[in-house]
């Protein structure tokens, strides 16, 4: 076994602390990779305080690894020592539904096998994820970095990155399409400056007037202020597509009245309550609500390769793993521009 040290809560709401564990050998197909980098997600904080329902303990949370490759197996053919690997929201799956098959690895049809929080597919280890110095994952589940990307800001795109990546690119985000991103915080920067990217002209919608300003930095072409709600009527039929980021409850009927003919209102955010629509908003213009969550292995590559092209980071702000406790705090008040990362040599 390979020891390993990282941060874990021991029970529901603890603060995380450091923790000593181990990691599977390197098997024929596995990558070990040292950690570099890991982000932190909001919904890592959900899942440590058992919001989503009972979780597994002790918990090493993380889903946004970026890092390097330090050993490979016997039969890797995709991997070598020294290139730069990622880690995101899931480590495994069945590799043979209809889903897998088509490339969607991640509506598994058996159920995705997340990077922790759950167990792997022997139904005994449980997998414990980024916030440590290394990881040992099969290759087919390992993604290539981008060599010429600062790699702090690579490892929020193995989740937020993707997360808004995934439905721009479904939803045809493009030139001649208006796309409005609701919330400016860790996910709905990345969707700005993917939609700018992809050619779409991007508004953004936030109750934060101070965002403004890094909302058209980042490439939106306007900044609707959300606080009155007097622009739900002066927007009226405008977006093709509107991508919901933030995790606060919202009148989506509101929203919904905002959409053109067969325009998307996309759910990446996670309120935790129902929402109430009326199904009459739906009706009229033939709209539709959706949701969207991360992507497939092939997809995610391909989000990669398109931000090193594009040159398209997170905005990020190093922290050291004693400052974790802090920085989920600050992350629930909504206090960070735009996403924590953890330096994995501070474990």
């Amino acid at each position: 076994m390979i020891e390993v040290r990282g941060y874990a809560a021991q029970k529901a709401k603890a603060d995380l602390a450091p923790w000593n564990f181990t990691r599977r050998e390197v098997g024929p197909h596995d990558v070990l990779v040292e950690i570099v980098y890991s982000g932190i997600c909001h919904s890592d904080i959900h899942q440590v305080r058992e919001e989503w329902g009972e979780a597994i303990f002790p918990m090493v949370p993380g889903h946004e690894i970026a890092g390097i490759v330090k050993e490979v197996g016997s039969e890797v053919k995709k991997f070598k020592p020294g290139m730069r690997a990622g880690v995101g929201v899931f480590i495994d799956s069945c590799r043979k539904c209809e889903n897998c098959l088509a490339g969607e690895n991640q509506y598994c049809l058996e159920g995705m096998t997340g990077t922790y929080n759950g167990y792997e597919r022997d139904g005994k280890t449980v997998a414990q994820g980024g916030y440590a110095n290394a990881i040992v994952i099969h290759e087919d589940y390992v993604l290539k970095l981008p060599d010429n990307l600062e790699m702090s800001g690579i490892a929020p795109l193995l989740c937020a990155g993707i997360t808004l990546y995934s439905p721009l690119k479904h939803w045809g985000a493009g030139p001649g399409k208006k796309v409005g991103i609701i919330g400016l915080g860790g996910l709905g920067h990345m969707g700005v400056k993917f939609a700018h990217a992809l050619g779409a002209e991007v508004t953004v919608l936030s109750h934060s007037a101070n965002k403004e300003a890094d909302a058209k930095a980042m490439g939106a072409d306007h900044f609707i202020l959300t606080k009155d709600e007097k622009f739900f009527e002066s927007h009226k039929m405008e977006f093709d597509l509107l991508i919901n980021s933030v995790s606060a409850p919202l009148d989506l009927n509101n929203y919904l009245e905002m959409l053109k003919l067969n325009g998307s209102l996309v759910m990446v955010g996670l309120s935790g309550q129902p929402y109430p629509i009326d199904a009459f908003q739906m009706l009229n213009q033939r709209r539709r609500i959706a949701g969207s969550m991360i992507g497939g292995m092939k997809q995610t590559q391909e989000m990669l390769d398109f931000a090193g092209e594009k040159n398209i980071v997170s905005d990020v702000e190093v922290i050291k793993a004693e400052d974790i406790n802090k920085a989920y705090k600050r992350v629930v008040a909504s206090d960070v521009k735009y996403r924590f990362v953890i330096d994995a040599k501070t474990f």
